[in-house]
C-alpha cells in the first residue's frame, strides 16, 4: 500500500480498478473472429510501447481476447518479463495477456501505459504474481493495487516528458529490428551461390557457392544434437553456480543474454537429471519452440557449466568450424526458412524436432576459406553490435527519466 503521508503535493492514492478497465471479451474461435491481428506475448517486446510484430488469427487456437485500438496489452504472465504494448489497431491476443483500458477520469489513457513501465509498477506485478514456473497475475489481486498518481495537469506535463524520451527509445529500437532483417537477408549472400535468388531455392549442391559443399548438422557435430528438460525439482532465481537456460536468454543475433530473470538449478540436478543436456562455451543454442522459432545464442568462452530447457536445442560442433559461422547460418534467412516450412504446427505453436535440426543441411567453405567467411560474418554483425549499445544506452537513460517522476512515491 501507499503511504499517505509520502505523496507529493497534489498526488492522490487509487486502486488499480479505479484507474483501469480490464476488458474481458473472450474469442473462442479466432479464425472466426473477423480480425486481422493477433498479439502474442512473444510479439511484445520487453520494456517497449510499440508493437512492432504480429500474426494473424489462424496461426492460433483455443480462446483469445479482444482488443481495440488505444487498449494495453499487458504480459500478466511472466510479468518480470516487463511485457506490454499499446494497440494501434484492433484484433485479438493471448489469454496470458491482460486487455487494460484508461478510465480517464482518474488517469489520462496517454500517460497509463508510461505508469505501468516504471519500477514502481512493474515491481508490485511480480509480488503479486503466483506460481512458481509460470508465474501469472490475477486480475483481483491487480485490482485492489494502491497506487498514487499525479493531478490531471502533472499527467499531461509527464506525458510531454516521456514522450520524447520515449521516441528517442523507440527510434533506436526500430532501426535494430531494421538492422537485424537486413543482417538476415544478407547473411544469405555468405552461402549462396551470386546469381540465384535464394528466397525460392531449396538449400542444395547447386544452390551453394563454387566450390562450397553441404554436410548435415548431425554430421559436422562432436556430440549428439540433443535438447534440455524440465528437472523434477523446482528451479529459482538462488545462484548456485549452474545456470538454466530459457528461451527468453536465447537471441536474434548470436549473444547470449542471461539477465533476462536468471535461473538457476542445484549441482546435484545438473549432474543427475540433466546430465544429457549440459552446455559448455562455443556451444550453438537453438530454440526449437515457438513461436518464434529462429532465435540462436552462442555460450561464451568462460561462461559456467550450464543446462537448457526442453524448448531449446544444443550443437556442439566440430572444433575446426566456428561458432560464429555456425550461429550466423541458422540465423540466415535461408535456414530460417528451411527450419519453418519443416515446423510442426500444433495449438498455435511450432514445434521442430531433433531430427529435423540433425538433417538441416549446412554450407561449407572450403577449409582454407572459413577465417576469412567468418571474418566477413563477423563485420556483417559489426553494424548491429553497434545500435545495441545505443539502444542499451538509450534505454538506460528513459530509465532513469521514468524513476525520477514516477518511482519514488
Amino acid at each position: 500500500m501507499t503511504d499517505n503521508k509520502k505523496l507529493k503535493p497534489g498526488w492522490k492514492v487509487w486502486r488499480f480498478d479505479q484507474m483501469a478497465t480490464n476488458i474481458n471479451v473472450r474469442i473462442d474461435n479466432p479464425s472466426e473472429s473477423g480480425m486481422e491481428h493477433y498479439v502474442g506475448l512473444e510479439h511484445l517486446d520487453a520494456d517497449s510501447l510499440k508493437i512492432r510484430r504480429w500474426g494473424t488469427p489462424d496461426d492460433v487456437e483455443a480462446t483469445k481476447l479482444m482488443f481495440k485500438k488505444g487498449d494495453i496489452i499487458f504480459g500478466r504472465r511472466r510479468a518480470y518479463q516487463r511485457k506490454l504494448g499499446v494497440a494501434e489497431f484492433d484484433g485479438i491476443c493471448s489469454a496470458h495477456a491482460m486487455v487494460l483500458r484508461a478510465r480517464p477520469d482518474v488517469v489520462l489513457p496517454e500517460f497509463l501505459p508510461f505508469f505501468m513501465q516504471s519500477d514502481l509498477f512493474m515491481n508490485r506485478a511480480v509480488e503479486i504474481s503466483v506460481g512458481s514456473l509460470s508465474p501469472t497475475i490475477n486480475w483481483k489481486t491487480m485490482a485492489v493495487q494502491e497506487f498514487a498518481l499525479p493531478p490531471t495537469i502533472e499527467q499531461i506535463r509527464l506525458v510531454d516528458l516521456l514522450t520524447c524520451a520515449n521516441e528517442s527509445l523507440d527510434s533506436y529500437a526500430s532501426a535494430l529490428d531494421a538492422a537485424k532483417t537486413m543482417l538476415r537477408a544478407g547473411l544469405i549472400s555468405i552461402f549462396a551461390r551470386e546469381g540465384i535468388s535464394p528466397e525460392k531455392m531449396e538449400i542444395s549442391p547447386a544452390a551453394v557457392r563454387p566450390g562450397w559443399r553441404l554436410a548435415s548438422a548431425k554430421d559436422i557435430s562432436v556430440a549428439p544434437i540433443t535438447k534440455g528438460a524440465t528437472p523434477t525439482s523446482a528451479t529459482g532465481s538462488l545462484d548456485t553456480g549452474i545456470p538454466f537456460l530459457k528461451v527468453y536468454n536465447l537471441t536474434f543475433d548470436g549473444s547470449l543474454d542471461f539477465s533476462v530473470d536468471p535461473t538457476f538449478v542445484t549441482s546435484d540436478v545438473h549432474a543427475k537429471e540433466l546430465a544429457r543436456s549440459q552446455v559448455q562455451g562455443a556451444d550453438v543454442l537453438m530454440n526449437i519452440v515457438g513461436p518464434p522459432l529462429g532465435k540462436v545464442s552462442i555460450v561464451p568462452p568462460g561462461f559456467p557449466s550450464a543446462n537448457i530447457n526442453q524448448a531449446i536445442a544444443r550443437f556442439r560442433i566440430r572444433a575446426d568450424i566456428p561458432p560464429r559461422y555456425f550461429a550466423a547460418y541458422l540465423l540466415s534467412d535461408w535456414a530460417q526458412r528451411w527450419l519453418q516450412a519443416r515446423s510442426k504446427k500444433t495449438s498455435g505453436q511450432q514445434n521442430l524436432t531433433l531430427e529435423l535440426c540433425q538433417t538441416l543441411p549446412v554450407p561449407l567453405p572450403p577449409d582454407n576459406q572459413l577465417g576469412e567467411v567468418a571474418s566477413a560474418i563477423d563485420a556483417i554483425f559489426e553494424s548491429v553490435r553497434l545500435l545495441e549499445k545505443r539502444k542499451s544506452a538509450t534505454a538506460r537513460i528513459y530509465k532513469t527519466v521514468l524513476t525520477e517522476v514516477l518511482g519514488d512515491v
